[in-house]
């Protein structure tokens, strides 16, 4: 009878070796940096921003009028800033690119994952993604020589049929440059990144899911409608904010197509309104320090403004994610 031999004891060990180590802490430098960038960017802001707002006070955001008074040696006699018009222009396009580019973005999705060929697949794919890194100024420069004309008379038409609702009625019949155009432009804008991620959450529905709808007699229609949709719903969610976040920030393009003008409009169709980031870039390059402070305060807004939407879509993909799985 031959001796068993005992194999050596194995000595576990509970710290990482070096290489794991050194990826942690290159993965968390990583991450921290973009938080350390975005709190720099805010305690800017702030600094310059804070003493505008506690002279204009609660005025700076209900207020509409953004004036500097100068005498005839260039002397400041008065400033007033008010951010009202600027925000509900901003509310404003955005909110219609939202409505008129998330369910593009979405039918768009759901085409190329569940009804267009491999290679029609692919060719699309890439356009979108190439789309979305398209410069700001393409698409102003684009919707001020082609969309504006066609999106006069959709406005027209909208204010013959709709014009008893008060955000479609005008003033006075003055279409162009509107809310209304500008929205449309951030639409087209905000599609490539809303149907990526949307195309990307419905191409993670479970296999099994699919295939089991398909076995109870469920047609394509109707097994999207029962099974990809409530799957994806935290993804079209999260695409829609994030798409409203660009929307929001957006200067050049809306710069381009729309009429600026310090007052508040509600009129969608209506060529007057602006939104906080055109102001910036109108009045930046002739501002002096005080002015300048003013336009970091209209920053600051519109950092806690996108900081808010981000925050609500990150609540709402949480729970509807689960509510979808």
């Amino acid at each position: 009878m031959t001796d068993t031999q005992i194999p050596a004891r194995i000595e576990l060990v509970t710290k990482p070796r070096r290489s794991d180590q050194f990826f942690r802490f290159v993965v968390t430098t990583g991450g921290m940096s973009s938080l350390i960038i975005l709190g720099l960017i805010f305690a800017f802001l702030a600094y310059r921003g804070l003493g505008v707002l506690r002279v204009e006070g609660f005025g700076f955001l209900t207020n509409s009028d953004w004036s500097v008074v100068e005498d005839e040696n260039s002397n400041i006699v008065s400033q007033d800033y008010g951010l009202a018009a600027m925000l509900v222009g901003t509310i404003l396009s955005a909110t219609i690119a939202v409505l008129v580019g998330v369910p593009i973005a979405v039918l768009s999705a759901l085409f190329l994952e569940f009804y267009a060929g491999r290679k029609i697949r692919n060719i699309l794919i890439g356009l979108i993604d190439l789309m979305a890194a398209f410069p700001s100024i393409l698409f102003g420069l684009w919707g001020f020589m082609v969309l504006m004309p066609s999106a006069e008379y959709w406005a027209k038409l909208l204010n013959k049929y709709f014009g008893w609702i008060p955000v479609f009625d005008v003033p006075v019949p003055f279409f162009t440059r509107s809310p209304f155009i500008a929205g449309l432009v951030l639409a087209i804008m905000i599609i490539p990144i809303c149907t990526s991620i949307s195309r990307e959450v419905f191409s993670q529905t479970p296999l099994d899911r699919i295939q089991a709808a398909y076995a109870l007699g469920a047609t394509r229609f109707s097994m999207i409608r029962a099974v990809v949709l409530p799957f994806g719903r935290g993804g079209i969610v999260g695409g829609a904010m994030l798409g409203l976040g660009r929307a929001m920030g957006e200067t050049v393009a809306v710069y381009t197509v729309l009429n600026v003008v310090y007052q508040v409009n509600w009129q969608v169709l209506f060529g007057a309104g602006g939104n906080i980031a055109t102001l910036i870039i109108l009045k930046f390059g002739e501002a002096d320090r005080e002015e300048i402070n003013a336009l970091m305060a209209a920053g600051l807004v519109l950092f806690l403004l996108t900081l808010v939407v981000n925050g609500v879509a990150n609540i709402l993909v949480s729970r509807l994610g689960k509510v979808g799985r």
